[in-house]
């Protein structure tokens, strides 16, 4: 909720969150097409409770004018494994962008196009965030293709590194074995713990 929901908003919002636990879809049906983002965003959470989320109504989301819809639509998508999270990776809003990422880590999809994506933000994003939310990804995805930008990532900042040495897991090479070395020496504490684990 907004800090700026004024309380006929807040209210409504309760009453969508109650119905997604009722059953009631006629009120989260009519509460899609609200004027206020948070209700809009509150239905979306509600009709997958209810689970009748589909690819096709949360697709008509995706460009929704309220950056906050478009975040719980990235969350979202995460549970509907055939929904193309493309065009969420290239929104110009950061935070839709790094919830995106999460959920490419969540399909677990090495479609090239996402894996080009994912790849693109690990080396070129400025939001540090979304370069941590991107190499995620690209381990939990585990895909040969995802590996270079995941070695580049090593050389990141702090948290970035400590990401990259987990997400390194999956992959077994004389390069990996060697940024897991180089890891160990890190001058972040927890990136060296991450490496020792991974080296067993």
């Amino acid at each position: 909720m907004s800090a700026s929901d004024s309380p006929e908003i807040a209210e409504l919002r309760r009453a969508i969150v109650i119905a997604g636990h009722t059953g009631d879809s006629q009120l989260i049906q009519q509460s899609l097409s609200h004027e206020h983002g948070s209700i809009r965003e509150a239905a979306l959470g509600a009709l997958a409770r209810i689970d009748q989320l589909t690819n096709e109504v949360l697709q008509t989301f995706v460009s929704d004018t309220d950056s906050q819809v478009r975040i719980r639509v990235a969350e979202l998508a995460a549970t509907l494994n055939t929904f193309d999270l493309v065009p969420l990776l290239n929104d110009k809003d950061s935070q839709v962008v790094e919830m995106a990422a999460w959920a490419c880590g969540e399909h677990e999809s090495a479609r090239k196009e996402i894996m080009d994506e994912l790849t693109r933000l690990v080396l070129h994003q400025d939001d540090a965030l979304v370069r941590e939310a991107a190499v995620a990804a690209l381990g939990a995805i585990g895909d040969e293709s995802g590996l270079p930008a995941i070695l580049t990532a090593c050389q990141d900042k702090p948290a970035i590194r400590r990401r990259a040495v987990l997400a390194l897991a999956p992959f077994d090479s004389p390069e990996v074995e060697k940024a897991l070395k180089v890891a160990l020496e890190d001058r972040d504490w927890q990136v060296r713990q991450a490496a020792e684990d991974l080296l067993g």
